[in-house]
């Protein structure tokens, strides 16, 4: 019997989840804390005990990382792999690996210091958004609509301690509604698709910050490059965000790795738990 090791730092509705539909597909499953486990290099897989395959859930991108690249040492199957997890956590990477691979993505440009920054905002021209290179639920994120705001978040970055916070993200912005889809990628599968769409006076689309959730049609063209954005970034359990913008139509803005469904559980018809699951003991079979 295939057993499940479901790894968090922090107990959400996405976690129960997951472990009760294990259980209830006469699975073993167990629940991990990330921050009882340590390894070193003279560790071995049977020192642990975690199962047969492991889905990575911690909220925390950096544990969660560098966790999966010490289970990986020990031959563990981790959901994501390490190098998807790398990817999908840093957006200035991950829309390079999606231009890459010729997924239609918004205009980001790059900078590394506060001056080029500017000097990039101002030659392209407002407004744009400006993003953290980590970070999730929004956090951070700000639409630039003139120069005296652009100047003071870019200044307020400069304080910042984190040498990350040095390093620019600056995305047009899309002229869209007041939406975005979110795709749920399981494997080869597109389990589902919703629409977020924004609380009053807020123009993020997060669920996280009171967005709403819809369910949307999974048209082919939905389908087709949300699996080649899952299959860009390396594959395995991840959530693809897509806006609709007037003039180009679907681009893709965020491939997210250890991707939260209770806003798409809400009003999905699909089993997310149980594709989810069902990929883990596929993995662990392999």
């Amino acid at each position: 019997m295939v057993e499940i090791c479901i790894i968090y730092d922090k107990v959400r509705f996405e976690e129960k989840a997951l472990y009760d539909k294990a259980l209830e597909k006469g699975l073993k499953a167990q629940m991990v804390d990330a921050k009882t486990i340590t390894v070193s290099t003279d560790s071995k897989k049977s020192d642990l005990a975690l199962g047969d395959v492991i889905m990575q859930r911690s909220v925390s991108h950096y544990r969660g990382l560098y966790l999966t690249a010490c289970l990986e040492f020990l031959d563990y199957p981790v959901i994501n792999k390490f190098n998807v997890a790398e990817t999908c956590g840093n957006k200035l990477v991950t829309s390079l690996v999606l231009a890459k691979s010729g997924i239609p993505t918004p205009r980001t440009q790059f900078a590394f210091s506060a001056d080029s920054a500017m000097d990039v905002i101002l030659k392209t021209g407002l407004p744009l958004v400006l993003k953290p290179i980590v970070g999730s639920w929004g956090r951070g994120v700000f639409p630039l609509r003139d120069e005296e705001t652009a100047n003071m978040i870019v200044e307020m970055r400069e304080e910042n301690d984190s040498p990350l916070a040095r390093i620019y993200y600056v995305q047009e912005m899309i002229d869209r509604p007041p939406r975005d889809v979110r795709c749920i990628v399981v494997g080869d599968r597109l389990v589902t698709a919703i629409y977020r769409y924004s609380a009053e006076n807020e123009w993020r689309t997060n669920v996280a910050r009171g967005g709403k959730a819809e369910l949307a049609p999974i048209t082919k063209e939905l389908e087709d490059l949300a699996l080649r954005a899952a299959k860009a970034v390396g594959g395995g359990i991840v959530g693809v965000d897509l806006m609709e913008d007037k003039a180009k139509g679907l681009v893709v803005h965020e491939v997210n790795n250890t991707v939260e469904f209770r806003g798409a559980a809400s009003v999905s018809v699909a089993d997310i738990p149980g594709a989810m699951v069902d990929y883990a003991v596929s993995i662990a079979r392999k």
